[in-house]
C-alpha cells in the first residue's frame, strides 16, 4: 500500500531528539553463560581502539579465561574502585574515575550486576545510563534471562529465579547483537571446563544447562534481538516518513465490524498475535453508513473493542470515507503484516454493487498476510439499510418550499437575465436541501426544481411538454447534476459529522486523561473519574472501591448520591468479584437501576464504576459506547498507576527497613566478637585453677550458645547484602550430619540422638560449609525446642535423598510451619529457652543458594520434623 501524503511521525522525531547528545549502547546479547559475549564485546573494543577510537576497559568479569585475558591486556583499563563490604574486600566499577576519563567509549561487562554497598547506584546498568548521559558510548553483556519482562518465563521452564534483572526500557534504545552458540557447543565448552569449574559444570548440566532449556533461551534471544530491530526500523521509517511494511517484526491488525461474529475475530487476532508473539491492535471502520448502524450492532462493535481491550490489545477508530480507504490508510500508519478481518456471506446483488472489501484488499495489499475468518451469521442486519430509506418529509417539505422561493425569485430575474440562466438558479435549492437534510431529500428537490423549470420556464410555458430538443438535454443535465450535488453535498455533510464527533470524542479523551494526570491521590483520582465520565456521557456516576474488606462508595457525581438498593450492591460485588460488566441493560443482574462497569487491570479489578441516568433510560448510548470503553480503560490506568506506587512506597519502607536491619546486625555481630573472646579466656583461666567448678560447665555452655548467635548473626547479614555464594561439589551425608552432631554434642547427648542415616547413600551436591550450617542450626532447633530423642534419619527418594530431623516436642504452631523459617521467628516455647529467631531464615537461605528443598511438618507421633530434599539426576 502507498499513501501519499505521508508526514514524519511526531512521536519518532520527539524520540529521536532525546537520543541527541546521548552515548550509545550497545548490548552483545547471550542465551547463557559461556557462549563468549564478553569476548565479542573485546574484540570489537580492540577494533575500535585500533581504528582511532579512545577505548577504556571500565569493568571486565574474565572468569580466569585466558583467551579473555590475553585479548583484555592490550586495552587501557581504569582501576576498579576497592570497597570494604563486612570484612571483605570487593572490587567495582569505578564510575567516577570513568567519567573524569571521559573516553570515547567504555567497556563494561555484566550489565545486570548489582554493585556493592556504598556505590552511587544499586545496579551497573544505572551506571551505564549515567555514562551514556554524558555522552561517553558503552558496550556491556547481558544474558537473555536476565531481562525484566522475561524473568519469568524463563523461570518456569529453568526453575532457577533470577534475581539480577534489567528493565526492558534499558534495551529498547540500545543497539543489540546476538552473540549465539548452538547448545551442543556450548555443552561441550561446559564439559571442557571452559564456563565453570567441573564440580560446578556437572551439576549445571543436569539443570540449567540441559539442551531443551538452551534452546527455547537461544529463541528467546534472538527474538528480543528481532523485537529490537524491528522497533528500531519503524522509529526510522516513521521520523523520515517511509512508505512501506518493512516487516522487520510482526505486528497484527484486526478489523471489527457491526456483524455478529466479531468477537470470534478478536480472539483470533489474539491468537495470532500470541503464536507471534507480536503486538496487536482491533480497529472499527466508522464510515458514513455507521452512522445509521442501530443500537444492536453499536453495542456489538463496543463489546468487541472492550474484548480486544482486555485480551491486551490497543483499540481505535476511525473515522472515513470507505471501509478500504480507512483499512488502507491505518494499516500503512501502524505498518501491519497480519490482517484478521471477517466475511459474511452477502448477496451476489450486494456484492455488485458495493464490491468485496476482502477482495478489493488483496488487491492493494502489499507485504500484508490477510486472515479471513467466515461470520458466523449468514445474513447481515439489514438495520441499517431501512433506516437510510426512511422518508424525511420534513425534508422533502422544505425542498417543495424551497423551490418555489426559487422559482418567483427566477420569475423576477428572468427579464434580466434571460430564460438561459435560469436553470443554474434552480441548482441553488438542491445544494441547500442536501447540506441541510440529506441524499434523498436533495434528489427529490432536484427532481422537483426540474420539473418547475420545465414548467414555468421551457416553452410550451405551463405544460410538461418540452417543444425543443435541446431544451430536453438542458433538463436531462439539470436533473443529473442536482443528483451529483446531492449525493456529494449528503457525503460532505456525513463525513463533517463523523469527524466532528470524533474531535469531541478525542477531546474528551485528551481532557479525561490531562484530569488524571493531576490526581495524585486515591480521592482525588476517584473525583476526577466521577466529573470527567458525567460530564463525557451525560449520565450519573459512582466508584466502588474495597474499604475494610467491604465495597463501599468512595466518590459520587453528583456528590449527593444515595446508597445503593440491594440489587444494586449484589451487581456491583458480582462485578468486582467477577470482573463482568453487570446491572442494567446487560446479561446479568439487569433489574439493578445501575450498570456496573469493573477496572480491570494486570493486578486484578481496582475498582467498580456505576453508571445511571436521571431520566431512567440506558445508563450508556449505544453512540457512546466505544468513548466509555476508551474512558474506562484510562481510568483503570490511573488506579493501577496509584496501586504501583502504594506499592513501590510500601517496597521502600520494606528495603529501609531491611538496610537498618542489616546495619544493625552488622554492628551488633562486630560488638559481639571481641567480648566473647575475652570472657573465652577468662573461662580457659578460670578452669586452670578451677577445673572443679560447678558453674563451669554451665558457662562454657551458654558461651558456645552466644557464639552460635553471634554466627547467626554474621550469616543474616551475609544474606542480606547478597554476598553468599555456593560453592557446590558431591558430599558424604553421613559424614556431614556426622560432624554437625559432633558440633552440637554439648546439646545432644548420644542418649538423645537416635542415628538412622545409611551409610550407602549416594553423594549429594551441596556447598559443604553451607550444608553444615544448616544442619546446626537445625540440630539446635530440635535440641532447644524438643523433648526426648532427636531423630536423624536418611532415604533414598525416586528423584533424590531426603534428610529429617524429627523431635519429641510440642510439634508445630498451628498454620505456622512456613512462618518459623521467616526472620526472628520463634517457634512454641522459644521465649523460654533463648531462642534467637534466625536459625531457621538462614538455613532456608542458605538450602535456595543450593536448590535444597527445605520444609517443616508435624510428625505422626507429635513433635516437629524438618525436612531436606536434595535433587539428584
Amino acid at each position: 500500500m502507498h499513501l501519499t501524503d505521508r508526514r514524519p511521525s511526531p512521536e519518532a522525531l520527539l524520540r529521536a531528539a532525546a537520543r541527541e547528545g546521548r552515548g550509545r549502547l550497545k548490548i552483545f546479547l547471550g542465551a547463557a553463560p559461556g557462549v563468549g559475549k564478553t569476548f565479542e564485546m573485546l574484540r570489537e573494543g580492540a577494533e575500535r581502539l585500533a581504528a582511532g577510537v579512545d577505548v577504556v576497559i571500565a569493568v571486565v568479569e574474565t572468569h580466569g579465561r585466558q583467551d579473555t585475558e590475553r585479548l583484555a591486556a592490550p586495552l587501557p583499563t581504569i582501576p576498579r574502585r576497592q570497597i570494604d563490604h563486612h570484612g571483605h574486600r570487593l572490587e567495582e566499577m569505578d564510575l567516577d574515575a570513568v567519567l573524569a576519563r571521559a573516553p570515547q567509549l567504555a567497556l563494561v561487562d555484566e550489565l545486570a550486576h548489582t554493585n556493592a554497598e556504598g556505590c552511587r547506584h544499586a545496579k551497573r546498568w544505572q551506571d551505564v545510563e549515567e555514562l551514556l548521559a554524558a555522552g561517553i558510548d558503552v558496550l556491556s553483556t547481558l544474558n537473555i534471562q536476565h531481562v525484566e519482562s522475561l524473568n519469568d518465563v524463563v523461570a518456569s521452564f529453568t526453575r532457577v529465579r533470577v534475581r539480577e534483572t534489567v528493565p526492558d526500557h534499558v534495551l529498547e534504545g540500545a543497539e543489540i547483537e546476538v552473540v549465539d552458540l548452538p547448545p551442543d557447543e556450548l555443552i561441550e565448552r561446559l564439559q571442557q571446563g571452559k564456563v565453570y569449574v567441573p564440580a560446578e559444570a556437572t551439576r549445571a548440566l543436569g539443570h540449567f544447562f540441559s539442551k531443551e532449556n538452551l534452546s527455547a533461551l537461544r529463541e528467546m534471544a534472538l527474538r528480543r534481538a528481532a523485537q529490537n530491530v524491528d522497533r528500531s526500523l519503524v522509529d526510522f521509517l516513521d521520523a523520515h516518513a517511509v512508505a512501506g511494511t518493512y516487516a522487520g517484526g510482526e505486528r497484527v491488525l484486526v478489523a471489527v465490524s457491526e456483524l455478529p461474529g466479531s468477537d470470534a475475530l478478536v480472539r483470533a487476532g489474539k491468537r495470532l498475535s500470541d503464536a507471534l508473539r507480536a503486538p496487536w491492535q482491533a480497529v472499527f471502520i466508522e464510515t458514513p453508513r455507521a452512522a445509521a448502524l442501530g443500537a444492536d450492532e453499536r453495542r456489538r462493535v463496543a463489546d468487541s473493542l472492550q474484548l480486544a481491550a482486555s485480551l491486551g490489545a490497543t483499540i481505535a477508530s476511525v473515522p472515513a470515507e470507505t471501509v478500504i480507504e480507512g483499512l488502507t490508510t491505518h494499516i500503512a500508519g501502524m505498518r501491519a503484516t497480519q490482517l484478521v478481518l471477517g466475511r459474511s456471506r452477502r448477496s451476489w446483488w450486494f456484492e455488485l454493487r458495493h464490491g468485496s472489501v476482502v477482495e478489493r484488499l488483496l488487491r492493494v495489499s502489499e507485504g500484508l498476510a490477510v486472515h479471513v475468518i467466515p461470520s458466523e451469521d449468514a445474513t447481515p442486519s439489514r438495520g441499517a439499510a431501512r433506516v437510510r430509506r426512511r422518508v424525511d418529509w420534513r425534508g422533502m417539505g422544505a425542498g417543495i418550499a424551497a423551490v418555489a422561493v426559487t422559482t418567483g425569485l427566477a420569475t423576477l430575474v428572468e427579464p434580466v437575465i434571460g430564460a438561459g440562466g435560469i436553470d443554474l438558479i434552480y441548482l441553488l435549492p438542491v445544494i441547500l436541501i442536501s447540506v441541510m437534510f440529506g441524499r434523498l431529500p436533495g434528489i427529490a428537490t432536484g427532481v422537483i426544481a426540474g420539473l418547475a423549470y420545465n414548467f414555468f420556464f421551457l416553452p410550451p410555458i405551463y405544460t410538461f411538454t418540452i417543444a425543443d430538443p435541446q431544451s430536453v438535454l438542458t433538463v436531462i443535465v439539470l436533473l443529473g447534476i442536482a443528483v451529483f450535488v446531492a449525493s456529494l453535498a449528503d457525503r460532505l455533510r456525513t463525513r463533517a459529522s463523523i469527524g466532528a464527533r470524533s474531535a469531541i470524542e478525542n477531546a474528551a479523551v485528551a481532557a479525561f486523561g490531562q484530569a488524571l494526570a493531576r490526581a495524585s491521590d486515591w480521592q482525588s483520582t476517584g473525583d476526577t473519574v466521577c466529573t470527567e465520565l458525567a460530564r463525557a456521557l451525560d449520565v450519573s456516576v459512582l466508584l466502588l472501591a474495597q474499604r475494610d474488606g467491604q465495597l463501599a462508595i468512595v466518590s459520587a457525581y453528583p456528590p449527593d448520591m444515595a446508597e445503593l438498593s440491594p440489587v444494586d450492591r449484589a451487581a456491583a460485588e458480582w462485578a468486582w468479584s467477577r470482573g463482568e460488566v453487570t446491572g442494567r441493560d446487560t446479561g446479568t443482574l439487569n433489574a439493578a437501576d445501575w450498570q456496573f462497569h469493573p477496572l480491570r487491570t494486570t493486578l486484578g479489578t481496582l475498582a467498580v464504576v456505576a453508571l445511571a441516568r436521571s431520566d431512567g433510560g440506558a445508563p450508556v448510548q449505544a453512540t457512546r459506547a466505544t468513548l466509555l470503553s476508551t474512558l474506562l480503560g484510562q481510568a483503570a490506568l490511573a488506579h493501577e498507576r496509584l496501586r504501583l506506587e502504594d506499592q513501590l512506597r510500601e517496597v521502600r519502607v520494606i528495603e529501609e527497613r531491611d538496610r537498618l536491619r542489616s546495619a544493625l546486625l552488622s554492628s551488633i555481630g562486630h560488638d559481639l566478637r571481641t567480648p566473647l573472646t575475652a570472657v573465652g579466656g577468662a573461662l580457659d583461666a578460670i578452669a586452670v585453677n578451677h577445673p572443679d567448678e560447678p558453674a563451669l560447665g554451665i558457662a562454657r555452655g551458654e558461651l558456645a550458645r552466644l557464639r552460635r548467635f553471634l554466627a547467626n548473626l554474621i550469616e543474616m547479614v551475609r544474606i542480606d547484602s547478597g554476598t553468599l555464594a555456593a560453592a557446590i561439589e558431591p558430599v558424604d551425608l553421613t559424614d556431614a550430619v556426622a560432624g554437625a552432631v559432633h558440633d552440637v554434642r554439648d546439646l545432644l547427648p548420644d542418649a538423645r540422638l537416635d542415628f538412622r542415616v545409611p551409610p550407602d547413600l549416594p553423594l549429594v551436591p551441596a556447598d559443604p560449609r553451607l550444608l553444615h550450617h544448616i544442619l546446626l542450626n537445625l540440630l539446635t532447633n530440635a535440641a532447644t525446642h524438643g523433648a526426648g530423642k532427636v531423630t536423624i534419619a536418611g532415604e533414598r527418594l525416586p528423584h533424590g535423598v531426603r534428610l529429617s530431623i524429627a523431635d519429641q516436642g510440642p510439634g508445630l504452631p498451628p498454620g505456622g510451619a512456613e512462618a518459623l523459617f521467616e526472620a526472628f521467628a520463634r517457634g512454641t516455647g522459644s521465649d523460654s529457652r533463648g531462642g534467637s529467631g534466625l536459625g531457621l531464615a538462614i538455613a532456608r537461605s542458605f538450602s535456595e543458594v543450593m536448590n535444597v528443598r527445605i520444609g517443616a511438618r508435624d510428625g505422626e507421633g507429635g513433635g516437629a520434623v524438618f525436612t531436606l530434599d536434595f535433587a539428584i539426576d
